[in-house]
């Protein structure tokens, strides 16, 4: 009778240290990103996944292609989003003087920002440009 409480603890040992292995959970900065050069120790951690336990590597796999944990951050373009909110005032409206300032002090990039407009909902055909669907 004691076998069945050993073998629940088992499992679910076994699954959260299985489904926890991903660059989702270790990276998670780096969701979001479509494509990019893949990172070897997560695809080494959701491979071992793959050897022990089947379903929770491809799991693994699964979601952090999906959500772009698995790609490297290209470090010539990157931006923390902490520091890309001194560009926004507390009613959400970016200041275009300030991200330029933020974009050629972090990426070295002069970008023309000055007659940039903000646009409050992306159309769908410049989301069905990007790869992206349209939410409600």
């Amino acid at each position: 009778m004691t076998l069945k409480p050993l073998a629940c603890a088992l499992l679910s040992a076994t699954l959260i240290t299985q489904l926890s292995a991903c660059g989702t959970i270790f990276y998670p900065e780096r969701r979001g990103q479509l494509s990019g050069e893949i990172d070897a120790g997560v695809a080494i951690l959701n491979g071992i996944g793959l050897l022990f336990y089947i379903v929770p590597g491809l799991i693994a796999f699964g979601v952090d292609f999906a959500t772009g944990a698995i790609y490297l951050p290209d470090r010539r373009y990157s931006v923390a989003p902490e520091r890309l909110d001194q560009a926004v005032d507390e009613h959400g409206n970016v200041d275009p003087l300030k991200l330029k300032a933020i974009i050629r002090e972090e990426l070295q990039l002069d970008l023309p920002l000055e007659h940039a407009r903000q646009i409050d909902r992306p159309a769908a055909e410049q989301l069905a440009a990007l790869g992206l669907a349209a939410r409600a």
